[in-house]
């Protein structure tokens, strides 16, 4: 991934709002008016919920009404104006000669719920896996320096952790920095089965216990000059102990064993990787990084099996369906890859967004359906049963910082990063009741 680059990123401190440039993604034209810069405008712009949507009220709570631009010209003219980030130049032009026609129009997950009160922030502009469900009643997320845990039962946001000040581990173990760390700035996050593991730019790595006080392990991957961590993936072995995995732009994917908190494994590649992705049955692992080329590894030896051919720039998203056959990979290109484990000499499947790189994927856990992020404005929902042909778009607008599927699939929470329309998005699942109507 592109280096800690002032220029590609926000200040944590700077007003930020849709447009503004993340990097050197364009975001197209204003559409607030002059009265909404105001503080006050901002603080009593209310949630939105289910209901008001269904009166015909933004999702958002963007008052299209009082401004000079309809909804419709404003959606044209980000579609026109938004310039994709690319490492490797016209490479989205390249790719979207193989993709598919896609049938629009699927109707999954139906809006519930737009909550202002969580702003999921973003300090890097190509990673955007900041937002973990781990039930349909609570999500994790960054806020700036916050660690912040939000309840949709209770809608009350809790400070978990503040990085900005100092966060030192509260027990002791061979290789954690004791003296812990100041001023973290968090570049990834990943929450599951009651643990925390927030990467920071400098290599570090903060775990957390959910249910107990304090920090547990600290520690830096690296010392490098290029040492952001890029993505973390928390797992059970087949053995049942709890591991991480962190992907890192030294190069390297580090697995650690969380029961003892020591490193298990150390493994080296050509290139900074960006996202790595386990599969099911805990074998193989997904490789993407700087390079327009994945791999397949084997998770124990660190092996590579196959180099996926077909991206045309950098990836930085992977994911494995539940049934341990297919994965996805997301790129700059503005594609994401389906692949088939069993014949990895051609994607089956290239699909296609509106504006830029596909930056985050997530599976349901039953595998019905698989969703893709952009970077702003779009997230795609696809029926995996209808062999990736019939799609949901969720269309709204600001930057994407993360987005998860719940584990029991009941519910997609999408985290929108803007100045003023910056949100966390609630979206529940459709469910077929056909059956009932035999009862009537």
């Amino acid at each position: 991934m592109s280096n800690y680059d002032e220029d590609h990123i926000d200040d944590m401190d700077a007003d930020y709002d849709m447009d503004d440039d993340m990097g050197e993604e364009h975001h197209g034209r204003r559409f607030r008016d002059s009265d909404s810069e105001d503080e006050e405008f901002i603080l009593s712009i209310p949630d939105t919920s289910s209901a008001d949507a269904r009166k015909g009220k933004d999702i958002q709570g963007i008052p299209w009404e009082r401004l000079a631009i309809t909804r419709d010209k404003y959606r044209q003219t980000r579609l026109e104006q938004y310039k994709n980030y690319e490492n490797i130049p016209n490479s989205g032009e390249a790719a979207a000669k193989e993709c598919k026609p896609i049938e629009k129009g699927g109707m999954y997950y139906e809006f519930r719920q737009n909550t202002r009160s969580v702003k999921s922030t973003i300090l890097h502009f190509q990673l955007r896996n900041l937002v973990w469900a781990t039930s349909k009643h609570d999500v994790y997320l960054m806020s700036h320096f916050s660690v912040l845990h939000w309840s949709a039962l209770s809608n009350v946001n809790t400070e978990l952790m503040n990085v900005q000040g100092h966060v030192a581990p509260r027990e002791k173990h061979p290789g954690s920095l004791l003296e812990g760390f100041y001023e973290t700035q968090v570049s990834t996050l990943a929450v599951k089965d009651n643990l925390l593991v927030a990467g920071g730019f400098q290599g570090e790595l903060i775990c957390k216990h959910l249910d107990q006080e304090g920090v547990s392990f600290c520690c830096r991957t690296t010392y490098d000059d290029n040492a952001i961590t890029n993505a973390v993936e928390i797992f059970d072995t087949t053995s049942g102990a709890v591991h991480f995995m962190a992907s890192n732009n030294d190069c390297g994917v580090r697995d650690y064993d969380m029961d003892r908190f020591q490193l298990c494994k150390h493994f080296q590649f050509e290139w900074p990787v960006n996202h790595t992705s386990l599969s099911p049955d805990r074998k193989l692992v997904v490789i993407v990084g700087d390079d327009p080329n994945g791999l397949l590894i084997d998770a124990n030896s660190g092996k590579t099996l196959h180099s996926m051919k077909g991206h045309y720039d950098y990836s930085f998203a992977s994911a494995w369906s539940p049934d341990g056959r297919i994965f996805a990979t997301g790129n700059q290109d503005k594609t994401c890859r389906i692949w088939d484990v069993r014949n990895l000499s051609k994607s089956l499947h290239v699909l296609r967004g509106n504006l830029g790189a596909i930056r985050s994927i997530c599976f349901t856990s039953d595998g019905q359906f698989m969703s893709m992020a952009e970077p702003a404005d779009f997230v795609h929902v696809f029926d995996v049963g209808s062999d990736y042909n019939k799609r949901q778009e969720l269309d709204f607008f600001g930057e994407i910082s993360g987005m998860s599927f719940s584990p029991d699939t009941d519910m997609l929470f999408v985290g929108v990063w803007d100045r003023t329309y910056g949100s966390l998005l609630q979206f529940g699942r459709l469910y077929n009741h056909s059956y009932l109507d035999s009862l009537f």
